[in-house]
């Protein structure tokens, strides 16, 4: 059977400073969109870091906002045919440091990891503007480092792996480290990603789901048993408009089917 759109497992909120904190993109709105889209369940995952964690920065986008600020979206509405999760979208910094704490696994219901937040000097990455060689390599890095971690990977996602972010100063592309990583090291790596059972998110623009440059480690994953989840990574109500012909484009792209989908609530 083929692929079902019946979940969003990454929507920021109005707590989500980096988008302006917009008051229209509340639970309600959102609710109406995962109806409109005939979803299941919907996943808040808003940025934070964990104040229980270290914080090597004071350029640390988010280390002012914890748990007790990203819980204050709750209550949740109930709906009978849509169900809320409270998650969060952790980040890792450039000591490989992952923004979230064991003391909240049970807390939060979904996890994601943004290994690709390569955009901010001085907090994921050094001041210094680095090669595609580089550039690949950490991260790479940065993503064994968080296979290598004592997450609750059943309920984990990995967050855009092949988002533009990956390329922020440096002196290349995202298309461009990508290339540059093998597909013996993307196999080395999805294999274990099925491994330990972390889902692998699609969220990508319409234009880069026809792009087979960002298409081939998703194909790679696929193969090594990964199982795929999809996330609008909406912080704006109009950055829904366009999640279906998004999500169909990387489906057919993919030609994913129910057997391919990460199931973290069953």
């Amino acid at each position: 059977m083929k692929y079902v759109i019946d979940h969003d497992y990454h929507i920021h909120s109005y707590l989500t400073p980096c988008a302006g904190h917009p008051p229209e993109q509340n639970c309600e709105n959102i609710l109406a969109y995962g109806k409109r889209m005939g979803m299941k369940d919907l996943v808040i995952t808003d940025h934070f870091w964990d104040a229980q964690n270290v914080v090597t920065t004071e350029k640390n986008w988010f280390r002012r906002y914890g748990y007790s600020y990203i819980k204050e979206i709750l209550p949740f509405p109930t709906d009978e045919e849509c169900t809320f999760h409270l998650g969060c979208e952790a980040d890792m910094d450039l000591n490989f440091n992952l923004g979230v704490s064991e003391k909240l696994y049970d807390k939060l219901e979904f996890i994601i990891v943004a290994t690709s937040h390569l955009h901010a000097p001085g907090w994921t990455v050094t001041e210094e503007k680095q090669t595609v060689a580089e550039r690949a390599e950490l991260y790479m890095k940065r993503n064994f480092k968080l296979l290598d971690s004592n997450m609750p990977f059943h309920k984990v996602g990995l967050a855009h792996f092949t988002c533009s972010l990956i390329a922020a100063n440096c002196e290349g592309s995202n298309i461009d480290i990508l290339n540059h990583i093998t597909d013996k090291e993307f196999k080395v790596f999805f294999s274990r990603v099925a491994k330990v059972g972390m889902g692998v998110e699609l969220n990508m623009t319409v234009e880069e789901a026809n792009t087979e440059e960002i298409l081939r480690p998703y194909r790679i994953a696929k193969e090594c048993g990964c199982k795929f989840y999809l996330g609008s990574d909406a912080h704006s109500l109009g950055e829904f408009d366009d999640v279906g012909e998004r999500f169909v484009t990387v489906i057919n792209a993919l030609s994913l089917t129910e057997a391919d989908k990460f199931r973290p609530f069953g």
